[in-house]
C-alpha cells in the first residue's frame, strides 16, 4: 500500500515551488548517503533515540554514517523535509542498503535477531 502524497495539479501554483524543492538539498544529501553506505543513521542532538541507535550499531562491530541535523529547536524545517521525504515521524531514522528500516526500536530488534547482518550480507 503506497503513502497517499498529495498530486503536483492539486497544488496552487504560488506554493508548488515551495512543497516540492524547499529543502531539497538536505533530501538530496540524506538520499546520497543512503544510496552510497551501507548503514545511515539520520538523527538530531539531544534526542536520546538517536544516540542509543548510534550504540547498539557501534557494539554490533557495524560502521555506519550518521547525519545530524540540528536540535528540537534548530534545523527543524530541515528535518521536516526528510520526515516528509520518508513518511517517518520520528527520528532517528536508519537506513540499510537503501532500505529504510526504522527507529532506534527496529535497529535494535533487526541486530538482535540476525536479519541485519542476513540484509548486510545480501549485497
Amino acid at each position: 500500500m503506497a503513502r497517499r502524497i498529495l498530486a503536483q495539479e492539486d497544488l496552487h501554483e504560488a506554493v508548488r515551488d515551495t512543497v516540492y524543492n524547499r529543502f531539497a538539498e538536505t533530501v538530496d544529501e540524506v538520499a546520497a548517503a543512503v544510496e552510497r553506505d551501507a548503514i545511515v543513521v539520520v538523527g538530531m542532538k539531544h534526542n536520546p533515540h538517536c544516540g542509543r541507535a548510534r550504540r547498539v550499531l557501534k557494539a554490533a562491530g557495524q560502521p555506519f554514517t550518521y547525519l545530524g541535523y540540528g536540535s528540537y529547536t534548530g534545523e527543524w524545517r530541515r528535518r521536516s523535509a526528510i520526515k516528509m521525504w520518508v513518511g517517518w515521524h520520528t527520528f532517528p531514522m536508519v537506513f540499510v542498503r537503501g532500505t529504510f528500516v526504522g527507529g532506534a526500536n527496529e535497529i535494535t530488534a533487526l541486530i538482535e535477531s540476525g536479519e541485519l547482518a542476513r540484509m548486510l550480507s545480501e549485497g
